[in-house]
């Protein structure tokens, strides 16, 4: 047998339940149904995240105009941006919410579709992952150094890098879930 046999074989029996239904492997579904599921809800509590910023934000204004101005307050407010942006980066990705150039991709099959999109997914995923090996280390200098914001407020900068780490990490996974979501799709074998 040769190696295009073989490796027509293999997919057959990747995509092909018993019986001659189509069905991908159940740890895929498994891994797809967890991921999306953890993410939406992930998404879903920080998309709460603006209106705590919001808050953190008026009460700046009012502060500045009838109090004490506080240091804390721009820099606290930044810091939840970020939260809210990065934790809801895996919630968008997984909504496709994000911008996308239509010149071609409108007039393109559904097939057609997966097999670009799996293509640029697996782009996004070396960025990530050179994305989250950043992360990881200037978590643990933060946490190794006590990094501290070189604001007035010099509030510990540890925190707000471990959410980064963390949302990256659940880009990552969404990522990687959208990916075999397409190449189940482009092998025309859709996960439901």
């Amino acid at each position: 047998m040769d190696r295009q046999q073989g490796e027509a074989r293999f997919l057959d029996r990747m995509t092909h339940a018993p019986g001659g239904g189509a069905a991908m492997p159940e740890y895929l579904k498994t891994y797809v149904r967890v991921v999306d599921g953890f993410n939406r809800r992930v998404g879903r509590a920080t998309m709460y995240l603006i209106f705590a910023m919001m808050g953190i934000l008026l009460y700046s204004s009012i502060s500045k105009a009838w109090l004490l101005p506080s240091l804390w307050t721009l820099e606290m407010a930044q810091f939840v941006m970020a939260a809210y942006y990065l934790l809801g980066g895996a919630y968008s990705l997984q909504l496709d919410s994000h911008v996308r150039m239509d010149l071609l991709y409108g007039r393109w099959t559904l097939r057609t579709r997966a097999m670009v999109d799996a293509v640029t997914i697996i782009m996004l995923l070396v960025y990530l992952a050179f994305l989250l090996y950043g992360g990881i280390s200037s978590t643990a200098y933060a946490l190794k150094y006590g990094e501290t914001s070189y604001s007035a407020w010099a509030p510990y900068m540890a925190p707000i890098k471990i959410i980064m780490t963390i949302g990256i990490v659940l880009t990552f996974l969404q990522a990687t879930s959208i990916f075999i979501k397409d190449l189940a799709h482009a092998v025309g074998r859709p996960i439901a």
